[in-house]
């Protein structure tokens, strides 16, 4: 499949429209229509965006939360700025769409740190978002919180602690968030992109939607592209392309990697392109995609990797908090010939139990962009 540019999530929309439609279809049918449409989480765990507000709007209790997760922290997706910046409305609304499915009676949006610019602009927005539900006697206040700087407030357990005045670190799982979520209370977290898409879902119709991508990956998405590429930037394409081809449109001509879903993803060398697919069916993204060249050492590449999951390491579970640190060191000792090549086997083995044992998922995927570089660049990491 080529990498099909799309044009659904920058183009303007009547909201007053959509949300007469949303009223209209009811709760029932807004499921239905996300259910069929094939919706996943655009945060890259892609988790059936349908089956998760099935299970919020099933949840008893008197109170229900919608949380727009807006803390993007993930090096290398920069998507979700520019989506608040340009299209805030659009994400305001798939909120009160998803409100009016799941019968929720509050809203928040997590603002990551270094958003903090945009305040005065989402809370504009707000503002008109409220004299467009008013006239429809709907009420869904929306509040703002800011997000402190930790990568972990990203992963939705940890957002909610933070929400709560605590200490941003994942809890155990269950109970899940739509079951006891922010202060127990039955509760959603989507990012922004999936707000977006719902939004645009309800507008178009799920088939358009349905009937984009791949079986296992519906719809578009929007990627954001950098490194060694002439055309840096972010970009609405189909989902289930072949990297073979994203690397044709966006590549400089000699690119040897792409590293797919940020520092916490994989990285695909030259030999691999064309047998993988970037989408739920193989290796899917929150939107991340950077591009490596000839240049590029793929040791500072995976060491640079390491060094910011040590500093971002919330420091709870002992596999991440430790081991972060145990496979840098061993890195390090690697290349200076202080421990010999076969000694990036062992450290396979620790990022492997990271990967099992790590609390959250965070932990849990450093061990993606080790394996891969290590497995296929060995020679630049060991001379």
């Amino acid at each position: 499949m080529l990498s099909r540019k799309i044009n659904l999530m920058f183009t303007e929309s009547d909201y007053g429209a959509i949300l007469d439609r949303a009223l209209s279809m009811g709760s029932a049918s807004i499921l239905d229509a996300i259910e069929y449409s094939g919706l996943r989480g655009r945060g890259g765990a892609g988790f059936p965006t349908g089956r998760k507000w099935n299970a919020v709007a099933e949840a008893p209790g008197k109170s229900k939360i919608i949380i727009c997760n807006a803390d993007e922290g993930e090096p290398g997706t920069f998507k979700d700025r520019e989506i608040l910046e340009e299209q805030a409305l659009k994400v305001l609304t798939g909120m009160m769409v998803c409100a009016i499915a799941v019968g929720a009676d509050r809203g928040f949006i997590y603002l990551r740190h270094e958003y903090s610019y945009m305040i005065s602009h989402i809370e504009k927005e707000i503002d008109r978002f409220q004299k467009l539900i008013e006239p429809r006697k709907l009420s869904f206040p929306i509040e703002m919180r800011m997000g402190s700087g930790a990568y972990i407030c990203g992963e939705e357990t940890a957002l909610l602690e933070s929400m709560e005045g605590k200490r941003g670190e994942a809890r155990n799982k269950p109970p899940y968030p739509v079951d006891k979520g922010y202060l127990d209370f039955p509760t959603i977290i989507n990012n922004v992109e999936t707000f977006v898409y719902t939004t645009i879902i309800i507008e178009h119709g799920p088939e358009e939607f349905h009937n984009l991508g791949t079986k296992d990956s519906r719809g578009a998405k929007i990627f954001c592209v950098s490194g060694d590429t002439p055309k840096p930037g972010i970009y609405e394409l189909e989902m289930g392309m072949n990297l073979e081809d994203f690397v044709r449109d966006f590549g400089d001509g000699d690119t040897k990697a792409v590293q797919v879903g940020g520092s916490s993803g994989y990285c695909v060398p030259r030999k691999l392109f064309t047998e993988t697919i970037i989408g739920f069916e193989g290796i899917p993204t929150g939107g991340s995609m950077m591009l490596f060249n000839s240049s590029r050492s793929m040791y500072n590449i995976l060491k640079g990797y390491l060094e910011f999951f040590c500093e971002e390491s919330c420091g709870q579970c002992t596999p991440c908090r430790v081991g972060c640190q145990q496979l840098l060191k061993g890195l390090e000792a690697v290349k200076a010939s202080e421990k010999p090549s076969s000694y990036l086997k062992r450290l396979n083995g620790l990022a492997g139990m990271m990967e099992i044992s790590a609390k959250c998922g965070l932990g849990q995927s450093v061990a993606h962009p080790f394996k891969s570089i290590t497995e296929h660049f060995t020679e630049e990491i060991v001379y």
